[in-house]
């Protein structure tokens, strides 16, 4: 198949952007159903504790959404539009996307830990299994006992749950506290027949188109990484073969890429140069962006490491460490901490990537996004301590008090 002409390395990540919708500024009051079509664009929401300044999936959700309201993620969790499953982690999916994930339930029935674990267990699995037929949805907390297993030190009941988890059996319904509520598949798909699955090479091959289209451009190992699906070669290149992947250039890019055909049309515009990304924004360590982190360095230059599993001694440039991201490019890191007795968001360190200017454009962005995430968390002030250049600290100390 015919190669498409190269496209300049900045319009690559403007593509890239413009896919995972952090190009524009959305100009309308986000809705619930805004969140939905996000998610679906996005191809998964990750999900993580940490709570730092606010969970990583709810600041994803206000990179791309601007302010909403949290209670519509669980809303559409109970409402069936959205379940939960490991794909590259622990994501939120839509809904719609159940049957590719169906396969990677059945394999884990006999492959890794809860394979292995379960097939010496199928008696308290079955027994499990007919408590929650008969008393509904339970929590791990839900069970007293002190009977520790293997992995983690959790109990055998949470074992069990999460064996079923992942082979399918049961879903999460929602969580409380962030605790996992589970309940059998039947009763949260009623309508879902094992027929309706496809087959263990059609769902990577979904999965990859998936990764391709929400990427807007991707190579072989990015595809690869995103969907935690290894050994995937020859699944690409069959994709290819089959002009469901189109061969594409970016200029000086040694490595082969490619793009779904539904984004050709994007890819068109930035061959002529015409997409444009001007936001500011701060993104989680967790943002589709930011996951791949080897991605990251090749097409951005940019090398992120995630500070919070980092021991204290060996951290750079602080703990909860922030990409920034201005006008199409990663420029720098944040280190944040929201202080929510006091109403205050606080920035301990902020530090530009070497040769970027703290121009008067990054300063203004940086304040306006700052001011209105800490607005959005319900929070009164944003401080910020140090930052390097120091002239970017002047700029952004003499805008806060005007925000």
């Amino acid at each position: 198949m015919e190669k498409l002409p190269e496209i300049p390395l900045q319009q690559a990540r403007n593509l890239m952007l413009h896919r995972l919708d952090l190009a524009q500024n959305r100009r309308k009051v986000a809705k619930k159903s805004d969140m939905l079509s996000v998610i679906r664009q996005l191809n998964f929401l990750q999900l993580d504790t940490i709570s730092v300044v606010a969970r990583a999936h709810h600041h994803i959700l206000y990179s791309h959404l601007g302010p909403y309201q949290t209670k519509w993620l669980e809303e559409l969790h109970a409402e069936g539009e959205l379940f939960e499953y490991f794909s590259h982690a622990m994501c939120l999916l839509p809904m719609e996307d159940f049957p590719i994930y169906w396969p990677e339930m059945l394999r884990r029935r006999s492959e890794g830990y809860f394979g292995t674990w379960g097939s010496s267990h199928r008696e308290k699995l079955a027994e499990m299994l007919h408590t929650i037929r008969e008393k509904g949805p339970v929590k791990s907390s839900d069970f007293k006992s002190d009977r520790a297993g293997p992995w983690w030190g959790w109990k055998e009941e949470k074992i069990l749950l999460e064996s079923l988890f992942y082979w399918g059996e049961l879903m999460i319904v929602r969580r409380e506290g962030f605790q996992r509520v589970y309940d059998l598949r039947e009763r949260v798909l009623p309508s879902w027949q094992e027929t309706d699955s496809l087959s263990m090479e059609e769902s990577r091959k979904a999965r990859f188109l998936e990764a391709a289209r929400s990427l807007g451009i991707a190579t072989e190992s990015w595809l690869i990484r995103q969907t935690y699906l290894p050994n995937g070669q020859k699944l690409i290149r069959e994709l290819v073969d089959q002009g469901k992947l189109l061969p594409a250039g970016i200029a000086g890019f040694k490595k082969a890429v490619f793009i779904h055909p539904d984004n050709l049309l994007l890819y068109e515009k930035a061959q002529a140069g015409a997409l444009k990304a001007n936001t500011t924004k701060v993104l989680s360590m967790f943002d589709p962006l930011m996951v791949d982190r080897t991605r990251v360095k090749e097409l951005f230059d940019f090398d992120y490491r995630i500070q919070v599993y980092v021991p204290k001694a060996k951290r750079q440039k602080g703990y909860y460490l922030l990409p920034i991201l201005h006008r199409g490019q990663l420029v720098g890191t944040l280190d944040a901490k929201a202080f929510r007795k006091e109403k205050l968001l606080k920035v301990f360190t902020l530090t530009l990537e070497e040769g970027v200017k703290p121009g008067d454009a990054l300063a203004k962005g940086l304040v306006i996004e700052l001011t209105n995430y800490a607005k959005w968390l319900g929070l009164n002030e944003v401080v910020i301590e140090q930052a390097e250049p120091a002239a970017l600290k002047e700029k952004l100390v003499a805008l806060l008090p005007l925000t």
